[in-house]
């Protein structure tokens, strides 16, 4: 696992930020390469679309990138837990490893919730580790729905 990938991730949110979006990016690798397949960060706000979720972005660019529907072998970084859907496309997708910052207690589906890969219904379960530079995830995640908050006190 390497840091420089889940930093990306953590660029990517900082961009979704300042586009007004909740501040997730996700970054694919192929870690024999070192290559950044794709990367993308939350677009629902500013496209009307409730399924383009970071990874789920990421996952269709790295998709059409290669000319395949199926990532073997390849790597995702996340700075949040992924959600119930994020899951099943990440199942799906055959992504080899997952690597998240934060935990999502109330809508995370990977160690939260659903756990979504330990349901017998999974048919590809993915390498998971979190909390990698999770208070870096966290604190963007915090000051941006802190900002919405006051700004709604005004």
């Amino acid at each position: 696992m390497q840091i420089k990938f889940m930093q990306r991730a953590i660029e990517l949110a900082a961009q979704a930020a300042a586009e007004d979006e909740v501040p997730i990016g996700a970054v694919i690798v192929n870690p024999e390469s070192g290559e950044i397949i794709a990367e993308a960060y939350n677009q629902s706000q500013h496209i009307s679309d409730a399924s383009a979720h970071a990874e789920i972005e990421a996952i269709r660019k790295a998709c059409a990138k290669l000319g395949q529907n199926r990532l073997w072998d390849m790597d995702l970084y996340v700075t949040l837990e992924p959600c119930t859907m994020c899951a099943g496309a990440i199942s799906l997708a055959r992504i080899k490893n997952l690597y998240f910052g934060a935990a999502d207690a109330k809508g995370g589906a990977v160690i939260s919730g659903v756990k979504f890969f330990e349901a017998p219904t999974c048919h590809h379960r993915p390498q998971v580790s979190g909390g990698i530079l999770e208070e870096e995830c966290a604190a963007l995640l915090k000051n941006f729905f802190r900002q919405k908050r006051n700004k709604k006190d005004l």
